[in-house]
């Protein structure tokens, strides 16, 4: 593939993933509208809430906190900055550390701060309030899951896919540890069902927006 045929490649890579990303964005902010004025999502999650839920207690309860914990922005912010200066360091190249801070920044201050903005308390306090100081909308843990081990993945995906590789696929992954982090959440009673679906419609954009900027804007530099 030529140099000019490349270029047109990723602006259509970055324009489709620049789509994607506001359809997502989108998503969570209809997701909020709900919330805020208390209508279908609003009502679904106390229908969740009021379903008869198990007590684990023992080793049930040390796993059950060890699967949430796949979601623990400590535990999925060391493993993925490992992997970007293994990266880098094989590679020759900034980006995958770049990208790696990045994600960390915007998964801190957008999810941090739209936390912050709406204050809704969590479940097993047995009370859904906005604006009482709560942190529970949108859920970090589901957020920080996707877009953390997304960007693992594709970090992974992006670098293995020169010669002699053929490219590692971990897509699959991630969406396994996504959804346990939700199921244990909810189990555990950490997140309104909103919660958690909002966290993924706000990481999913997230994630998708920096694969658009890593794909749309390359650098000789940097390779990716």
């Amino acid at each position: 593939m030529s140099w000019g045929s490349l270029e047109i490649h990723r602006k259509q890579e970055r324009n489709r993933a620049l789509a994607i990303s506001a359809l997502l964005f989108v998503g969570f902010l209809l997701i909020t509208e709900q919330v805020m004025t208390k209508s279908y999502i609003y009502r679904l999650d106390h229908r969740i809430e009021a379903l008869k839920h198990y007590t684990f207690r023992g080793v049930p309860s040390h796993i059950l906190l060890a699967l949430d914990d796949l979601g623990l922005r400590s535990l999925t912010a060391t493993c993925l900055l490992i992997t970007a200066v293994l990266i880098a360091y094989r590679f020759k190249s900034w980006r995958p550390i770049n990208l790696s801070l990045a994600a960390l920044l915007l998964l801190n201050g957008v999810v941090g701060l739209s936390k912050l903005i709406f204050g809704r308390t969590k479940p097993r306090l047995n009370m859904d309030y906005l604006h009482q100081g709560g942190l529970s909308y949108p859920s970090g843990h589901a957020s920080n899951a996707l877009l953390t081990w997304g960007m693992l993945a594709y970090l992974i995906h992006t670098y293995t896919n020169r010669k002699p590789f053929k490219g590692l696929r971990l897509y699959w992954l991630v969406g396994v540890m996504t959804a346990t982090v939700c199921v244990v959440s909810l189990i555990r009673k950490t997140h309104w069902f909103s919660d958690l679906l909002g966290g993924l419609f706000l990481g999913g954009s997230l994630l998708v927006f920096l694969i658009a900027v890593d794909r749309g804007w390359p650098s000789k530099k940097q390779p990716s």
